[in-house]
């Protein structure tokens, strides 16, 4: 089981950016696949932006390609999350999780950071 930690949260304005930190531990990661997802008020959570940890190879929903950008520090065991150019339909609270395999579900889960984007 991989422990997560989020971190990087808070509110910002209408074409602001923050990045977001998911420290993680309690395994070893180079079989793992990273992901960022979201859930606005009212709404089911969705996925945002997925990373294997081993190759680097990255992946974004549609409505976030271009302004967000999802990375990793294998030395400190943490994955980021770049948002640019932020809109308030972005804001939600952001969970990163991580799953074992490219066809495993997302088994470990973070406790989330609040983004909030004001127009």
């Amino acid at each position: 089981q991989v422990q997560l930690v989020e971190s990087g949260g808070g509110l910002v304005q209408a074409g602001g950016s923050l990045r977001l930190s998911c420290a993680a531990s309690g395994r070893t990661f180079s079989t793992y696949v990273m992901g960022w997802f979201r859930q606005a008020p009212g709404k089911e959570r969705e996925f945002v932006a997925g990373i294997r940890w081993s190759v680097g190879i990255t992946w974004y929903t549609d409505s976030v390609k271009g302004r967000f950008t999802i990375s990793k520090d294998n030395a400190k065991n943490t994955v980021y999350l770049q948002m640019n150019s932020l809109k308030p339909e972005d804001t939600a609270v952001y969970y990163c999780a991580a799953a074992r395999t490219t066809s495993s579900s997302f088994g470990s889960w973070g406790q989330g950071t609040q983004v909030t984007v004001s127009s």
